[in-house]
């Protein structure tokens, strides 16, 4: 069998693959598969393996289809992804569903034959069957492979397919027209895996190919080879047309230099983010390397654009269509850019609609949100749109997908795309509407990205983790871009990168991402938020935690460039971080949430907190001021904390031990600085009507509950945290 390949990567191990049991081999032939996105992209193919278990019942062998079920991508399943169903009663469900065709009801049948597979279920297996169960299950093979590889593909969409399968393969694949994924379709495939017993892989109209072996690996190197054929043929035909130089009809525009491209991007990304997210708010990823830039600056990005994509598994998440946008970025500015995005918005929306209106059913479900999940810039690239960072980024892959399956149809033939009554019944079908109905709810931050500025330590890192947990997107800042991005890798190391391509340049991010600025300086501030731009599409709320203490000497006194630094921060930073922002959420037009942070110190006075209680006094002002100047988009709130020595940066160790000393409360030199830090916590905890100390986390719930909408009323206040210090009380 062939081990060298140049389209795909081999990565059969005999000696791993050997010490597996079949269920595992399975798992490891599925990994090693969706681990090359030129073989599947994410989330796409299935595989199989009919395997001899023990009956739980009756202890007799039987043979057992064990399938990748519902859901789930290739790469990262484990064995819990997949289905294990009992062979003989799936081949009986066959007369099932002919009696329900037979009587013209073949679509209906469709539907309830994928409830009936809970009742061949193997060992009470809990996952759900895919709808590509009957491919698997009525090939003659006792592993089946079913991809869904860009090479392929662009046979498969391609005018002349059938002709082109002969052509490239010979009799090694066979055909079968677009059929939607189903008993009907794994009927088609049964008889000509009869009619041809030497055939060994079937091509499948629009869609992808299958293949299949008794043999596990020869199964797996199959597949390899025909993709390899399939890739070889494109690039000949490809290098033979011009390459590059031709490709898509030769280059219209002119990528702009990068600076100037990514300029341009943190200007109209908030508020196009502002005007997809009208339902419901998006996570933008932008992807402009060199294979979409050929894309997008070509003469024939129009017309393909248009045709929309060929392969379900694409168009699900890419829509029908992708918004491509006509602009000449040598000689056109970002305000010409804005309006005719506005426009093609406009269009986009009439045309989804009209196409829903056309294609519907009596019994479809709502038309869905109207606005695209990618658009197409010339010069700039390509901007796909989901309800987190990562489905965005696997929107924006199978985009690129869609777009290198263009570029392989075009150079062997000509690309067509799906009927779009088939696109929208594969889009509207209900047993999908279904599964999105059956998916939970959201959570309660989901598809906001909020700014948390002092994430780097005390209340700032405390906050950012307990914003992500309830599914928001963190930017962590801080004047220590290190610090910042050491969170930022605390949360992703938690909750994941997510899936799909990576984006390009700081769009190369998961939930959180860190970056650092300096609240004190205007362009410092742009800079980053600009990037949050780029990252994320825009954002939703600031909590802004950075503060800064400089106690006075001995004698009451303090430099006055030390008072400048407390107000440039504590204060004035502040504004600016409000100020700026406020050009982005207006820009937006989406509401959102400051969060300042003040001090119990600004309502109590306090000997040798001059500068501190004083700007920390005017913050509270602040909070009212910017209240009225960014209403009613914005609300602004503040959390005012009481002392917070545990976990916080502002009370180093010779804090700590100065503070113990001005108290006359016991310890030593060479004591623990947990057990310092707990001394002084405690003494400030018995202050408090409470008693207890004041944790960042204590904090973190009042930032946490100001960003979500069960305060939605409320602005121009300021919530203290500060366990009951009567003397804060206001009066």
């Amino acid at each position: 069998m062939a081990t060298d390949f140049k389209h795909v990567n081999y990565s059969w191990d005999d000696a791993h693959a050997a010490s597996l049991d079949p269920v595992a081999r399975l798992v490891y032939r599925s990994n090693i598969l969706g681990d090359d996105q030129r073989v599947t992209n994410t989330g796409g193919g299935n595989t199989s393996s009919k395997i001899v278990e023990t009956d739980p019942l009756t202890g007799q062998p039987v043979e057992v289809l064990w399938v990748k079920g519902s859901g789930g991508d290739l790469r990262t399943s484990k064995r819990d992804n997949f289905s294990s169903l009992y062979q003989d009663k799936l081949i009986a469900m066959q007369g099932l569903y002919a009696a329900r065709a037979d009587k013209g009801l073949k679509s209906q049948a469709e539907d309830e034959m994928v409830a009936m597979y809970f009742h061949t279920t193997f060992n009470l297996n809990p996952r759900a069957s895919s709808i590509d169960t009957p491919l698997h299950s009525f090939l003659p093979g006792k592993h089946v492979d079913h991809m869904h590889p860009n090479a392929i593909i662009a046979i498969a969409a391609s005018k002349n397919c059938q002709q082109l399968t002969k052509e490239i393969f010979g009799g090694e694949m066979a055909y079968v027209p677009w059929m939607r994924p189903g008993f009907e379709l794994g009927l088609a495939m049964q008889e000509i895996s009869k009619a041809q017993p030497d055939v060994k892989a079937i091509m499948m109209g629009q869609h992808g190919f299958i293949s299949w072996d008794d043999d596990d690996k020869v199964c797996y190197v199959r597949t390899l080879e025909f993709i390899e054929k399939a890739a070889a043929y494109i690039e000949a035909k490809y290098d033979a047309k011009g390459g590059d130089a031709t490709a898509f009809g030769g280059q219209k525009y002119q990528t702009l230099p990068e600076a100037e491209r990514q300029a341009t991007l943190a200007a109209i990304l908030p508020w196009l983010r502002g005007q997809v997210s009208q339902q419901k708010r998006f996570i933008g990823t932008v992807q402009d390397d060199a294979k979409i830039l050929r894309f997008v600056n070509s003469a024939d990005a129009p017309r393909l654009a248009e045709l929309g994509t060929s392969c379900p598994d694409h168009f699900l998440r890419t829509k029908i269509k992708p918004l491509y946008v006509d602009w000449n970025p040598q000689s056109e500015d970002a305000a010409a850019l804005k309006a005719k995005l506005a426009a093609g918005l406009e269009q986009y929306r009439k045309d989804y609609a009209a196409y829903y209106a056309a294609c519907k059913h009596a019994n479809s479900p709502a038309m869905r949100d109207p606005n695209p999940t990618v658009v197409l810039i010339p010069g700039l690239g390509m901007i796909a749109w989901g309800k987190d960072k990562s489905e965005s980024r696997v929107t924006a892959e199978f985009y690129n997908c869609a777009v290198e399956v263009m570029r392989g149809a075009e150079a062997i033939d000509e690309y067509i795309s799906l009927p779009q009554q088939e696109a929208f019944d594969i889009e509207y079908w209900l047993l999908e509407e279904a599964k999105l109905q059956r998916m939970p709810a959201e959570k309660e931050l989901a598809r906001q990205v909020i700014i948390v500025i002092g994430a780097g330590s005390g209340i700032g890192k405390e906050t950012a983790h307990r914003l992500v947990k309830d599914g928001a997107h963190i930017v962590c800042v801080d004047l220590n871009k290190d610090a910042a991005e050491a969170t930022a890798k605390e949360i992703t190391d938690k909750y994941g990168v997510g899936i799909g391509v990576a984006g390009t340049g700081v769009s190369n991010c998961g939930q959180a991402i860190g970056f650092a600025a300096n609240i004190t300086d205007r362009a410092s501030i742009r800079a980053m938020l600009d990037q949050v731009a780029l990252a994320y599409g825009g954002f939703d709320h600031i909590c802004v935690t950075a503060g800064i203490f400089v106690p006075s000497d001995t004698t009451g006194h303090i430099p006055d460039d030390k008072w400048a630094l407390t107000f440039n921060i504590n204060v004035t930073g502040s504004y600016f971080v409000a100020d700026e922002a406020a050009k982005t959420w207006n820009e937006q037009g989406l509401r959102g949430n400051l969060v300042l942070t003040t001090s119990a110190n600004a309502a109590v006075a306090k000997k040798g907190s001059l500068a501190y209680d004083t700007s920390k006094a005017a913050a509270n002002h602040l909070v009212r001021e910017l209240a009225i100047e960014l209403a009613p988009l914005v609300r602004v709130n503040g959390v005012a904390p009481a002392t917070v020595v545990q976990g916080s940066a502002m009370f180093p160790r010779d804090r700590v031990i100065g503070s113990l000393a001005k108290y006359n409360i016991p310890y030593t030199d060479d004591e623990a600085t947990e057990s310092l830090v707990g001394k002084l916590a405690q003494f400030y905890a018995d202050r408090t009507l409470t008693k207890a100390p004041i944790t960042p986390a204590d904090q973190a719930e009042a930032y946490f509950l100001l960003v979500t909408g069960r305060l939605s009323k409320t602005t121009g206040q300021v919530i203290t945290v500060d366990g009951g210090l009567h003397e804060a009380f206001l009066r």
